[in-house]
């Protein structure tokens, strides 16, 4: 529901039964717990009034962090006085295999369990055969990363929840560095991959990976205002480039040279400058 509305039931109440009422799917609702187990429950039973086919709850309240600890026995007493199912949240800190799912699953007494941090260290968490190497996790996610072209801050964000305290390593340090998605590919020793996908995405034209000055260029093409409308996203990084081969110069050079209206920028928001090249 939120946490600012922990303390609004009527509101609670509304916006849920408009929900139940309005859909033909079922609806869920993931709360925070409250101090009191009593105003808790209570709660509690006002969702299942609404008609909620299930409740999640996460073990701790609105002001509580991953360092304190997850409430497991609130979220027991809240399974044992509903009628619905109950999904326990919270307990990522005590899963690090897939076992630990039941335990979590048996201390809060519900019908089955939610985690988040615990799937972002390391997402083979779930295998019932045992957790696989870290490393072999990032190579894994990193071919996805690539094939799919996503970006390179999302990317990298990605890996650092994986690695956690190892951020402090060499390599991590490394990656804190890293802007684009070759160079962090080239961390787990993925750039002759990346450099293929960026090959074979060149020759696919539209939506691909491009190499160009160590950046990655990704392209979109549209249609607007009856033309067609090239969509090119890449972050100018200076030390890529010499004096000679700055990026505004060299368009306008090859402008003038092709018979090309000079390009135009316009500024977006604080960070965002978008160039303008008609034909």
């Amino acid at each position: 529901m939120g946490a600012a509305l922990l303390t609004e039931p009527d509101k609670i109440k509304d916006i849920l039964t408009t929900l139940v009422r309005g859909v033909c799917k079922p609806v869920t609702c993931k709360i925070r717990v409250l101090r009191d187990v009593n105003e808790t429950i209570a709660l509690c039973k006002l969702i299942q009034s609404t008609g909620v086919a299930a409740l999640a709850v996460h073990g701790r309240t609105k002001d509580e962090r991953p360092r304190h600890g997850n409430r497991n026995g609130v979220i027991r007493s809240i399974a044992e006085r509903l009628d619905i199912p109950v999904i326990a949240n919270g307990g990522s800190s005590d899963i690090s295999r897939y076992e630990d799912f039941d335990g979590f699953r048996t201390n809060t007494g519900a019908s089955s369990v939610m985690i988040a941090r615990s799937a972002q260290w390391n997402c083979s968490v779930f295998r019932k055969e045992g957790k696989l190497p870290l490393d072999d996790v990032i190579v894994s996610y990193l071919k996805y990363a690539v094939a799919y072209e996503n970006h390179p801050l999302n990317t990298k964000y990605c890996v650092q929840q994986m690695l956690q305290d190892l951020q402090e390593t060499p390599r991590g340090r490394l990656l804190l560095a890293a802007k684009e998605l070759g160079e962090i590919c080239k961390l787990w020793n993925l750039s002759d991959y990346f450099d293929s996908k960026c090959r074979a995405a060149q020759k696919r034209g539209s939506g691909s990976l491009e190499i160009s000055n160590s950046c990655v260029v990704i392209k979109r093409q549209r249609t607007g205002d009856d033309r067609l409308v090239t969509e090119v996203t890449l972050r100018y990084i200076r030390k890529h480039f010499s004096d000679n081969d700055l990026p505004k110069p060299t368009l306008l050079n090859w402008a003038s040279k092709n018979g090309v209206s000079k390009p135009s920028y316009e500024t977006v928001g604080k960070l965002q400058t978008v160039c303008w090249l008609s034909d």
